[in-house]
């Protein structure tokens, strides 16, 4: 559906950001805005803001912003569309519809239908785990053999199928439903002329879609008989794909976004021990291979997965490809690996809740460095097996997105691979080139190293990239915020801010549109603000804004006045700030051409190249100490 911006804006007209948010948490008063812990992380003092009268929030803690639309797409993992839907219901506005083909509609019943069949199904087994003889005898008892409580079975919906080969047939029949809707549910198998039931005398485990519906079925068998599969699955169904679906992810994922972390199990049972031990942003691709929609999924709600192996030795290689896939995804993974013998499930139950989420903590290891031990460990003093472990590990590496992450690691594994780290980089680059497609010739041997810092520590480092976006951002805050006041005769500060960056290309992409839009607008004779990129901006843009419309601290104006302390506005040096900002940014952009011009040495083909590449260097060194002495800043040789 292709909803109007007329709608939008009529939304946007009433939407009560404070009602809207007040459904999710609860708001207090501070001042001018309200607060609140946030939503969409674990903390326990409130830095979560909403300022009712821009319509916006901000967290000061995880650095989510935007209107209330936006929240609804977080805080539900909405499309646009289904959240301006959703909102538009709440306040009674009326949404165009759209006629269906005659295709979408009997598509759009079918599946309706069968998420009917299918919670039928999920209600029919908890009843005979409950109340049927076998059920309560076989099922019910086995479960709490293995320790499951009762809340927890009722959490999980978990149910029992009798040992009858038409239990669920019949009882689905008798309510109305078709035996056609059955097969598609992956319910029954019509065989040689013969129609059943696909789960017979088993433990039933319900999978769920994000959402909450029951869209399949896992079954595990309770008595050894080896002609028979331990867990058998539904199959694939209009709305059953299990290369798109992870186990308890519906359960799961507003923890996973407050804890900023998913653990990925293999099972059924490993997800339920880990709540039985209080931990619950944890899911299971339930025994197949990972996939990239699966690994798509979990970037929905964080970028970091922590994958729990059994002491597999074999199995645990097996699954290194799948970790590959999660670094491709752009995410960031860790490994937790249990005693030899022991799976999440069998070590939760040995060494108690407690025990076991100290040891999830403490045994985490980045997957770059478990996979790099695990591999030399195996090929011992071989020196070819670990030339083969070195460009395993770093095509591990080269399918990093961020290349402070890579420059970590590359630093960790010369260390564990005791090889020289400019010998690793060549093959790093090498990759690279030949991920992005390009034919580049290998750096020369005599490319002579421009002079650099000793690399700060990983976790405080910040690259030129962030100190040029944080000034880029700067640039737009002060355009947004002060765009029309005057910072010389007849010059706003809007027409010196635009002049000065005319042949700056901005980084950032964002950073980029709001600019464009600003000078978009002031060509049509139309004014720009806050309130116009909240109701036409993207939803990049309406982060930022939000970003840079609340501030964290207030001071009251009542208070000032009453012990007569008067604070110097911003605006009484704007036109200082504003110079200082435009110094900030040619200087930060000029640092970061000279980091890439020092990069580009590593590509040089020719001693000409190299040559080329040092006079520019020496022109930027040139800018660089100008634009310092400018500023004041006291640059090193």
């Amino acid at each position: 559906m292709r909803i109007g911006q007329d709608i939008i804006a009529e939304l946007q007209q009433r939407l009560d950001i404070e009602e809207v948010v007040g459904d999710y948490v609860t708001l207090k008063r501070k001042g001018r805005n309200l607060w609140a812990c946030c939503p969409f992380h674990d903390e326990k003092s409130p830095s979560f803001s909403v300022a009712p009268d821009k319509g916006i929030y901000k967290c000061f803690g995880c650095g989510k912003a935007g209107d209330a639309i936006n929240f609804v797409m977080e805080v539900d993992s909405l499309s646009f569309t289904d959240a301006v839907k959703q909102l538009a219901q709440k306040y009674g506005i009326e949404l165009p519809e759209e006629e269906p083909e005659p295709e979408e509609l009997q598509e759009h019943q079918e599946k309706e239908s069968l998420y009917i069949i299918l919670k039928f199904a999920a209600d029919y087994f908890q009843q005979l785990l409950k109340e049927h003889p076998e059920g309560k005898s076989i099922g019910y008892s086995y479960l709490k053999e293995r320790g499951f409580p009762d809340a927890i079975i009722k959490k999980f919906e978990l149910g029992y199928s009798i040992d009858a080969w038409d239990g669920l047939l019949k009882a689905a029949t008798n309510k109305g439903y078709s035996t056609d809707l059955l097969e598609k549910a992956g319910l029954i198998i019509r065989k040689d002329d013969k129609t059943y039931d696909r789960f017979r005398g088993r433990v039933i485990f319900p999978i769920h879609h994000p959402s909450g519906k029951p869209i399949a079925f896992g079954a595990r068998q309770l008595i050894t008989d080896k002609k028979q599969p331990k867990y058998i699955n539904s199959p694939e169904t209009p709305v059953y794909h299990k290369s798109n679906v992870l186990y308890g992810m519906h359960l799961a994922k507003k923890l996973i976004r407050q804890h900023d972390n998913c653990y990925l199990v293999e099972g059924y049972t490993d997800v339920i021990s880990l709540h039985l031990c209080g931990i619950e942003n944890v899911v299971a691709s339930s025994g197949t291979s990972l996939t990239t929609e699966q690994i798509r999924l979990i970037s929905r709600y964080s970028k970091h997965i922590t994958v729990l192996y059994d002491g597999d030795p074999a199995g645990m290689k097996a699954s290194l490809r799948g970790i590959d896939m999660i670094l491709e995804g752009g995410l960031l993974a860790k490994v937790v690996v249990f005693p030899e013998g022991e799976d999440p499930d069998s070590y939760s139950r040995k060494v108690g809740a407690t025990a076991f989420a100290s040891y999830l903590k403490e045994e985490a290891t980045d997957f770059v460095v478990f996979k790099t031990k695990l591999l030399l460990k195996e090929a011992g003093t071989d020196p070819l097996r670990r030339t083969e472990v070195a460009r395993d590990i770093m095509g591990s590496i080269a399918l990093l997105s961020d290349p402070v992450a890579q420059s970590v690691y590359l630093r960790e594994c010369s260390n564990l691979l005791n090889i020289d780290e400019a010998v690793l980089m060549a093959e790093l680059q090498k990759l690279l080139r030949r991920k992005k497609g390009q034919d580049a010739p290998e750096a020369p041997d005599y490319a002579p190293p421009l002079p650099q810092a000793a690399p700060a520590e990983p976790q405080k480092a910040t690259t030129s990239e962030e100190s040029l976006s944080l000034q880029e951002k700067e640039s737009v805050r002060l355009l947004l915020r002060y765009g029309f006041h005057q910072v010389g005769e007849n010059l706003p500060l809007h027409r010196y801010l635009l002049q000065e960056v005319a042949e700056i290309d901005f980084q950032t992409p964002v950073y980029r549109e709001i600019l464009d839009l600003y000078r978009r607008q002031l060509e049509s004779g139309q004014v720009i603000n806050e309130q116009y990129l909240l109701q036409h901006g993207s939803t990049a843009v309406k982060e930022v804004v939000a970003d840079l419309s609340i501030s964290r601290y207030e001071l009251s104006e009542a208070w000032q006045e009453r012990h007569n302390i008067y604070t110097t506005q911003e605006t009484d040096h704007l036109e200082k700030a504003a110079l200082q900002n435009i110094l900030r940014l040619k200087f930060r952009l000029v640092r970061t051409l000279i980091r890439e011009n020092q990069q580009q040495l590593h590509t040089a083909g020719t001693p000409e190249e190299v040559d080329q590449i040092l006079l520019v260097h020496q022109e930027l060194k040139k800018a660089e100490m100008e634009l310092a002495g400018l500023l004041g800043n006291v640059i090193a040789g």
